[in-house]
Order: structure tokens, then C-alpha cells, then sequence
């Protein structure tokens, strides 16, 4: 009895260490802990994503570029988009200096996510290229800051025409290319205001949202090619430049800087987990430093506190915003 009462109370010691371990851990983490632990025993990209097709969008500044950077020094062969061609260039220039990769293992080709008319032939460009398309990683869209209540529709038009629409189009043409190989990844940049809410943000939180109900169904019409990933990569505040092409309340308003970003978590580490979370084919991943990820979890398993904290957070927010001390940006009021 003895002997078997010292057992428990070493297997009870043992959890009771192995949890505080774990809590530790998360108190630390920049990740959910399915995709930290991808990266530390899961596939690394490098052995996944070396010799594949990767189109990326929005691949001119901010997430996007990284991610076109952190692809050639692994040996993927990409497709770049953006509206900026000039700025393609410098990226892929960067990207031949950085990496083995040859002139003709990078394409730039610009992209106006708004233009559907011309996504298909966008894609059958990379095609006819590269002959396939393995990866394609949706990253283009903007974010937003203001009051729904000061904010002309139009500007809820745009966003959904951007970040949702100009996306999900561009998606179908590539998808019926995967499918017709049975094979192939889908990431789509999406964000922690796709899984709560949040002030100022109400047209690109519902953007984020739309994407995300839509991916999670497209999966489910999916079971018949097991090899067709969709994931969905949802990061928090990350230093880029995203914040200064925001939409406002009027599509014209003008954003005078983008503010201190030092505290964000940085744009490189994004990608490396990004591209972890698509080498281990995750269905969705949480990126971000805390608080940030622990409002997601309480998000997701307790809702109530999660509105509590949200209002009491946004309420400040909303007060900064209206005082001109918003945390991220400040804004050109000539046109208002």
C-alpha cells in the first residue's frame, strides 16, 4: 500500500511539474502551442517548401516580403504580387542576392486584388511560368482605424472587396489548378480580429471573419483530396507597414505616420512560424506575443471574460483615439 501511494505521488509530482512547465512555456509563448510544437518536433520548412512553387501576395512590404525572403534562402521558387511593381523589383533583387535562386526562379507579377477580371489570367501567367503552383499564400489587404459610427459605407465596401472578395477570387482560379493535381497548400494571412472583436477595426474585423468562416467551410468541401491544405495563419499586432495604408472614415483621409512599433512582435518571426505552420500543414495558427495570445484562447474558451476584458480595453482605446494619442497611428484630419 505504501509502495503504491509513493507511486501516485510521484506520477501526481510528475504532472503537476510537467504542467507548470507547460504554463511557464505559454506565459512566454509567441504561438499557440500546437504550432510551437511543430516547430521544435514537426517538419522543418526547409525540407517541405525547397523546390516548391509559392505565389505570394502583398509580397511588397511588410509580412509579405519577409515571407518572399525567408522562401528563396530556403530554395522556393515564387511568384511575387503586389500593385507596386517597382517594389517587386527591389524585393526580388533582394531575394537573388540572398539565395541561390536564378532570374528566372522568381516572377514578378502585379496583382490588384480588386481587379477580378484579371485573376485569372494572373494565375495561368504563374502556370504557364512555373507549370504548377504548390503554395499559394494570400497576404494581400489592409487593416483599418475608426469608428463605424464616423465611417462612410463606402470604405466597408472597399475592405470587403480587398480583403475578402479580391481573395477569395483569386483563390478559386488556383484551386481548380490544385485540384485537377490533387495536391497543394492554401494560407491565408488572416488575424486575431478574425477570431474576436475589437474597436475601430469593425470592417476589417468583419473582413477577417468572413475569410475565416469561408476557409473553414471550403475545407469541409474538401475531404475528397486529403492532400489540399487549407490553413489559416492569424497573427496579432506585427511590426510592418500595413498601418500606414489604413482605411479610415473616408476612403481619401490621408495617415500623417505610423507610430512606435517597437513593441510588436517582429515581421521575421511571423514568417519563420508562418511558414512552419504551412510545412506541418496546420489549420490554423495563432501568432502573436501576450497578452494578445491570451486573449485569443480566452476568446475562444471563455467567451464572457473575454468581453469584459474587451470592453474594458476598447473603451480606453477609443478614448486615445479620440484625444489623438491612438497607440498605433495618427491621422490627417485636412479632408474631414
Amino acid at each position: 500500500m505504501a509502495w503504491g501511494c509513493a507511486v501516485c505521488a510521484l506520477l501526481g509530482g510528475g504532472a503537476l511539474l510537467a504542467l507548470l512547465v507547460l504554463l511557464a512555456r505559454w506565459l512566454r509563448a509567441d504561438g499557440d502551442l500546437t504550432l510551437l510544437w511543430a516547430e521544435w518536433r514537426g517538419k522543418k520548412p526547409e525540407n517541405e517548401l525547397s523546390g516548391k512553387v509559392v505565389w505570394v501576395t502583398g509580397a511588397s512590404s511588410g509580412i509579405g516580403e519577409e515571407l518572399a525572403y525567408q522562401l528563396a534562402r530556403i530554395g522556393a521558387l515564387l511568384a511575387i504580387s503586389a500593385r507596386r511593381e517597382d517594389e517587386l523589383e527591389r524585393v526580388k533583387k533582394k531575394c537573388l542576392e540572398i539565395s541561390n535562386l536564378g532570374e528566372k526562379d522568381i516572377l514578378v507579377l502585379r496583382l490588384d486584388l480588386t481587379d477580378r477580371r484579371s485573376h485569372e489570367a494572373a494565375t495561368n501567367s504563374v502556370l504557364k511560368h512555373f507549370g504548377k503552383i504548390d503554395v499559394l499564400i494570400n497576404n494581400g489587404g489592409r487593416s483599418q482605424r475608426s469608428l463605424f459610427v464616423d465611417t462612410n459605407l463606402d470604405v466597408f465596401s472597399a475592405i470587403m472587396e480587398l480583403n475578402y472578395l479580391g481573395t477569395i477570387s483569386l483563390t478559386k482560379y488556383v484551386l481548380n489548378h490544385m485540384i485537377q493535381r490533387k495536391k497543394g497548400k492554401i494560407v491565408t494571412m488572416n488575424s486575431v480580429m478574425g477570431i474576436m472583436g475589437a474597436p475601430l477595426a469593425s470592417g476589417y474585423c468583419a473582413s477577417k471573419h468572413a475569410l475565416r468562416g469561408f476557409f473553414n467551410s471550403l475545407r469541409t468541401e474538401l475531404t475528397d483530396y486529403p492532400e489540399i491544405s487549407i490553413i489559416n495563419i492569424c497573427p496579432g499586432p506585427v511590426q510592418s507597414k500595413i498601418i500606414q495604408n489604413v482605411f479610415t472614415e473616408e476612403l481619401s483621409k490621408a495617415i500623417e505616420n505610423s507610430g512606435d512599433q517597437s513593441h510588436k512582435l517582429p515581421t521575421d518571426r511571423c514568417a519563420r512560424l508562418t511558414l512552419v505552420s504551412t510545412a506541418n500543414d496546420l489549420k490554423e495558427a495563432w501568432i502573436s506575443d501576450q497578452p494578445y495570445l491570451a486573449v485569443c484562447y480566452l476568446w475562444q474558451y471563455a467567451p464572457t471574460w473575454a468581453w469584459w476584458l474587451m470592453n474594458k480595453m476598447g473603451k480606453r482605446r477609443i478614448q486615445n483615439f479620440k484625444s489623438g494619442v491612438d497607440a498605433d497611428v495618427s491621422y490627417s484630419r485636412k479632408n474631414k
